[in-house]
C-alpha cells in the first residue's frame, strides 16, 4: 500500500450534506497541491449528514495537516484518518466483457472471483463485484483476454473494525432551520 515516501491515507469524514460542501472539501484539498485518488460520498445512519472517504497519496504529517484543515470547514463535523489494517475496506466494479461463445467460461471466471452477472445481453455481459483493490484489479486483469468493453471503478468506503466507530452526538454548530439536519429537516 506504500508508494514512494507517500502512502495511500484515507479520510473518513462526516459532514452536513449541503450544496458546496464537498467542493469546499475537495477544493482545500487540491489547492495545497495534493492529489485526491478515491472519493466516495454517501448518506450516513443521521438524516441530513454525508460521509466521505478520501484516499490521498501523502506522509502521516502531510495528512495530519490535511485534516487539521478540513476540520475547519464549518459544515465538517467530524474527521479521522483510518489505517488500512484496521479498517474495513471496499469498491465496486462493473465491467463490461465481450462474450461471445465464451459466456460459460467467463462465467465460471467470475464465481471464482464471486462476481455475479448482472445483464447478459447479444455479445456482452456485464459484471458486478466487490472488494478490495487488489482482488479487483486481478478480476479485471483476468478477463481482459475476452475483451473489456466498459467499465467503472467507485472509490474505496471504509468503516473502522471492531466497536471503533465515527459516532455524531450532535453538530458543533446551531444552524438555520433548512440546516437542522439532526431534526431530519
Amino acid at each position: 500500500y506504500q508508494k514512494g515516501a507517500l502512502m495511500k491515507q484515507l479520510l473518513s469524514i462526516i459532514a452536513h450534506n449541503s450544496p458546496g460542501v464537498l467542493s469546499k472539501i475537495t477544493g482545500l484539498i487540491s489547492r495545497r497541491g495534493y492529489n485526491i485518488d478515491s472519493l466516495m460520498s454517501g448518506t450516513t445512519e443521521k438524516p441530513g449528514y454525508a460521509r466521505l472517504t478520501i484516499t490521498v497519496d501523502a506522509d502521516d504529517r502531510t495528512v495530519d495537516q490535511i485534516s487539521r484543515q478540513v476540520e475547519k470547514i464549518s459544515e465538517v463535523e467530524k474527521i479521522t484518518v483510518l489505517k488500512k489494517e484496521t479498517s474495513a475496506l471496499r469498491s465496486m466494479l462493473l465491467i463490461k466483457v465481450h462474450a461471445g461463445d465464451k459466456r460459460m467460461e467467463i462465467l465460471q471466471l467470475a464465481a471464482a472471483f464471486r462476481s455475479h452477472a448482472i445483464d447478459i445481453t447479444g455479445d456482452s455481459m456485464t459484471f458486478v463485484n466487490t472488494g478490495s483493490e487488489d482482488k479487483l484489479h486481478a478480476f479485471v486483469n483476468a478477463l481482459r483476454r475476452y475483451g473489456i468493453v466498459e467499465m467503472v471503478q467507485t472509490g474505496v468506503v471504509a468503516l473502522a473494525r471492531g466497536d471503533e466507530a465515527l459516532i455524531l452526538d450532535g453538530s458543533r454548530y446551531e444552524w438555520p432551520e433548512q440546516y437542522d439536519t439532526v431534526g431530519g429537516k
